[in-house]
């Protein structure tokens, strides 16, 4: 057993057993779990202590005299038909009054907004007015059966994530804890001094684990409780009067109410990022990481280290913008559930190291009798180890309640296992990161700025109709590639980086991934076009660069080899070549087994014979390939994440790049087992990515084998 790099949670009255499983686990760090404080015997064990830190909740006594100075939101009413020439709006049904309520303070005619939905137009705020006491929007002069909403500012009452911890875990008649906002000076000023009394008063504590810092991503509640809005990139909650005539005076123009919730959507990471949206995220960032840095510089100043929780209140603290280098923060910690989240937290520039919570967090929807929380521990275990090899965290630990994963030994000898192997991979590979052979880009309008980050809504969970795309992200976590993010305006600005091998656009049509109208710029297809016949590779996947424009929907369509029907060319025939019975890109593929495409994409077909037609069912395309110059097109209709889905990715990056050469070397035989080559130490590993036993053949350098017989999640090391 080895100890060092782990992070355990600890509570009140709980220090016998934190001391048991601290050793077990090799824990060197421990925290207070939400809500707790450590005891005095805890502190005593000699580890390093965090403590979480929430610089905008907890402080009752203070904000509930200055309720006028609590963050609020723009919400969207339902929509209301109107069936005479007046309607009413119940502005705040189906919101959960103990959470939000609407602000009376402001004046509505000034800051809410009335949309006849279904001409899009503003109604005159002569025409409307409200009514407090009913908590309606009374609009006169209405067009019947014409749908109505309207925007209104709210005032955010109790701390979304403590409301979550509440009602989770039943903590019955504890207090809401109210949150507030920095930007009035008085609770800046009560912020500030209070955070700079705390750092005196704690002395133990070694590193500050802001959670996060001063505005939380948009989750709002129905009146039953259940969430109704969660976006982890949404900044709906960062608004106020004072903010949006800061906003006017900086950026020169007045940001409307439809701007923060957009016909409803709320600005989700799907929409196409309008100018209004960028430049209030640059408002924010700017507020933001100016009191981070003085908070930092005070942590500083006190002797201790300060990491950010990426969760919470992180907006305007996004790791991967520019600027976030600058804030002087000595570690990021975040939620990890997959590869995918591995890599968002492992890849942050700027700090001096990065930690992972592991799931599953000790919560009772978790730990309840009956379950078995070692089978997730596992699970997320072998989805993380997969991206730790290519790119490593620094530390592990857990969050929630160590009491409740105390009561299942199971789980305890589980982890135990888990950190030794995390601490041994350190070991083995001096913390350097294992080869990558080609280089990959992935083209969507966020560019670097949401780096692994795409179709994600937290805890590695994707939303429901995009398995297809996110798939491909959790495919590269672990795969022997290097990847970086980049943007449309990049490409537009700079062209294409001379060391990319692969170039990949993934998504639905008219999102912020495939990118919408930016595809009618001439500019763009051309840059691209030229790099794939110079011997680039174009791999698009659901509906890639596509725009509805007449003749072409996907817009590299000749590169690919590939387009959809929009139902206006069905008068032309299309005809499609014999699909390939062999192809370098499936032959890892079970005889005769079904690829995985995830949600279809109808309608499309191949624009000429000479495509390579891979497969193709039901009269669509799922996998082509096509020549294009030097370089090499291959369509992809959709690919959640599995094994062979991972293997048939990595074979499809280097048949597109004209690396087929390379791909044998440090390859194995066995789709669940994949190697990872770790130059500097001189040695490889194999990793057994399921719960089964699996057998596989290595494939090294110079044509040499190595055979493997691996236990369920093993790994083997071997010298080079």
């Amino acid at each position: 057993m080895t100890t060092g790099r782990f992070t355990l949670p600890s509570e009140e009255n709980f220090a016998a057993e934190t001391a048991r499983i601290g050793e077990l686990w090799g824990a060197d760090a421990i925290r207070n779990a939400d809500g707790t404080h450590l005891d005095e015997d805890v502190l005593k064990l000699g580890k390093k202590v965090y403590s979480a830190y929430f610089p905008t909740r907890g402080h009752n006594e203070f904000i509930s005299k200055h309720m006028e100075q609590t963050p609020q939101i723009y919400l969207l009413s339902q929509r209301v038909l109107a069936e005479a020439d007046s309607v009413s709006i119940p502005y705040m049904q189906r919101f959960y009054s103990e959470q939000l309520q609407a602000n009376q303070d402001a004046d509505p005619k000034k800051y809410w907004e009335v949309i006849d939905r279904t001409t899009g137009e503003v109604v005159d705020p002569g025409n409307w007015d409200v009514d407090f006491t009913l908590q309606v929007v009374k609009v006169s002069g209405a067009q019947p059966m014409h749908e109505y909403t309207v925007t209104f500012l709210a005032y955010i009452i109790w701390d979304p994530v403590e409301m979550y911890n509440h009602l989770t875990n039943d903590w019955g008649d504890k207090e809401h804890e109210i949150p507030f906002d920095i930007r009035n000076p008085e609770t800046h000023q009560f912020v500030m001094d209070t955070f700079r009394k705390w750092l005196k008063d704690n002395p133990q504590t070694d590193v500050v684990r802001f959670t996060t810092f001063f505005y939380q991503f948009t989750l709002v509640f129905d009146e039953k409780h259940r969430e109704k809005i969660v976006d982890w990139f949404g900044y709906a909650a960062t608004v106020s009067p004072e903010a949006l005539a800061e906003f006017e005076k900086a950026k020169g123009y007045q940001i409307r109410p439809e701007d923060f919730v957009n016909g409803g959507t709320y600005n989700s990471t799907f929409c196409i990022p309008s100018k209004a949206q960028l430049d209030w995220i640059d408002f924010v960032s700017d507020f933001v990481h100016e009191n981070v840095k003085t908070m930092v510089k005070d942590t500083h100043d006190a002797g201790k280290e300060a990491m950010m929780f990426l969760g919470d209140q992180w907006l305007g603290t996004e790791p991967y913008r520019d600027g976030f280098e600058k804030l002087g923060l000595d570690a990021v910690v975040g939620s990890i559930g997959d590869g995918t989240t591995t890599r968002m937290i492992s890849d942050i520039p700027g700090v001096k190291y990065t930690e992972g919570r592991f799931l599953p967090y000790f919560f009772p929807d978790t730990f309840y009798e009956g379950n078995d929380p070692s089978i997730e521990a596992l699970d997320n275990w072998r989805k993380a180890r997969r991206a730790i090899l290519r790119s490593p965290i620094a530390r592990m630990g857990y969050g929630g309640y160590l009491s409740l994963a105390a009561k299942f030994p199971k789980f305890v000898d589980t982890v135990t296992d888990i950190a030794n192997e995390f601490r041994d991979i350190h070991e083995q590979t001096d913390s350097e990161p294992a080869q990558g052979i080609l280089n990959v880009a992935i083209v969507n309008a966020w560019g670097k700025m949401r780096s692994w980050q795409a179709f994600t809504v937290a805890h590695a969970l994707p939303n429901k109709y995009n398995h297809s795309y996110y798939g491909i992200l959790e495919a590269l976590s672990g795969m022997r590639v290097n990847v970086r993010f980049i943007s449309f305006e990049d490409v537009l600005s700079d062209g294409i980086a001379s060391d990319i091998d692969v170039l990949i656009n993934a998504g639905p049509y008219n999102t912020a991934f495939t990118g919408g109208d930016v595809w009618n710029d001439g500019r763009l297809v051309s840059i691209i076009r030229s790099w794939v016949r110079q011997g680039g590779a174009f791999v698009g996947v659901g509906q890639p660069a596509s725009s509805d424009r007449p003749g072409r929907f996907f817009q590299l369509a000749d590169v690919l080899g590939i387009d959809e029907e929009r139902y206006h060319t069905l008068s032309v025939d299309k005809y499609f070549p014999e699909v390939v019975s062999e192809h370098f890109v499936t032959a890892d593929l079970d005889k005769g087994a079904a690829i995985d495409f995830g949600e279809p994409v109808q309608n499309t077909f191949p624009i000429s014979e000479d495509t390579t037609l891979i497969c193709a069912e039901d009269g669509q395309v799922q996998l082509a390939a096509n020549e294009y110059g030097k370089g090499r097109g291959v369509y992809i209709s959709g690919l959640p994440y599995s094994a062979a889905n991972a293997r048939l990715l990595e074979r499809i990056l280097f048949f597109a790049s004209h690396n087929e050469e390379k791909y044998a070397a440090w390859s194995s035989s066995n789709p669940h087992c994949e190697v990872a080559e770790f130059v500097k130490a001189g040695k490889y590993c194999v990793i057994n990515n399921t719960e089964d036993p699996q057998s596989t053949v290595v494939y090294l350098p110079g044509g040499r084998e190595e055979s493997f017989e691996l236990p369920g999640s093993g790994i083997a090391w071997r010298n080079i």
